[in-house]
């Protein structure tokens, strides 16, 4: 009973988002501004999250400033829902029209090669139509991917994954990343993998702390020990908005095989190179959410490390 009534509930909601998709993304954008007003003077979503990251990554701007950034974040967001909405219908054209790559063809290159590539970028910009980058490959007999955190909502996860794969990248559950990955080493099938890397690591997962828009920040590793392991070219997205609705992203290196950089290279290098691009134009990274929740502080007072694994502290 459940299963049917989730497939009629999945139905359902994927023909009102597809019907709304339908409309002129000038209506989305008119829509956007609608958004903007409901979440800024009614709901104050998530005000003192947004002013509280700003004030900690800005400290030499004063308040005005800061509220000019808090003001610009809210406007940018409502257009990212707007456009992910539209999104889903979106032609392979258009899309290919608002979100170009540079430096895409030695990436292309490496893969002709039977080479693997780990792609980091963070949420910064439109992050849903860089899935768009499988049109820059021309081999294909290879395994194109995003890694995506699974929502609570099977519904809604399912409607989601519909509309993020239709381009050819495949949807990737964070825990089935490496088997997916080995399989298609087995396979002899090169990998083009996509890894948002900027979120909160949970407590028993922070194995490297650095700092990060001033702040001491537990960071993910399992990026760089991933493509260490199997010998991948490592490069960053660096997302620009040109105007309205419009992106461009270059393709830059960090490694050509993360095996033979020292170790925490490729995260470093990361993360300072996601700085400059949000320093460049803080307003299109995602400051809402609560990135600096877990404190180095806390961390110590709960939790140890126990043969290579997070544990807490009362755990022998």
């Amino acid at each position: 009973m459940k299963k049917a009534l989730n497939n009629i509930l999945y139905r359902t909601l994927y023909c009102i988002w597809y019907t709304l998709s339908m409309l002129p993304l000038s209506v989305h954008y008119a829509l956007s501004r609608v958004l903007y007003f409901f979440l800024v003077y009614i709901l104050h979503y998530r005000h003192k999250v947004i002013s509280g990251n700003l004030c900690l990554a800005f400290p030499d701007k004063d308040e005005r400033q800061i509220k000019q950034l808090q003001r610009e974040f809210y406007s940018f967001f409502c257009d990212y829902i707007a456009e992910t909405v539209k999104f889903a219908t979106m032609s392979r054209d258009e899309i290919a029209s608002r979100m170009t790559f540079e430096d895409a063809e030695p990436l292309n290159e490496l893969v002709k090669q039977g080479r693997s590539i780990a792609l980091m970028l963070g949420h910064y910009g439109n992050w849903e139509m860089v899935t768009s980058i499988r049109r820059c490959f021309t081999p294909v007999n290879v395994g194109y991917g995003h890694i995506y955190h699974p929502l609570e909502n099977e519904v809604m996860n399912r409607l989601f994954l519909t509309f993020r794969d239709r381009l050819g990248s495949m949807s990737v559950s964070m825990r089935e990343t490496l088997r997916w990955l080995m399989r298609h080493e087995r396979e002899g099938r090169p990998t083009v993998l996509g890894y948002i890397s900027d979120q909160v690591p949970t407590w028993t997962n922070i194995h490297y702390w650095l700092t990060f828009m001033n702040r001491e920040t537990p960071v993910f590793t399992g990026v760089e020990r991933i493509a260490r392991k199997l010998h991948q070219a490592v490069y960053y997205v660096d997302v620009r908005c040109v105007k309205r609705g419009y992106y461009t992203a270059r393709l830059v290196p960090i490694t050509l095989d993360a095996s033979q950089v020292d170790e925490h290279f490729v995260t470093d290098r990361y993360f300072e190179l996601l700085e400059q691009t949000i320093r460049r134009a803080p307003q299109y990274w995602l400051w809402s959410h609560n990135r600096w929740k877990r404190t180095r502080e806390e961390f110590d007072r709960n939790y140890e490390t126990v043969n290579g694994r997070v544990v807490p502290r009362h755990i022998k």
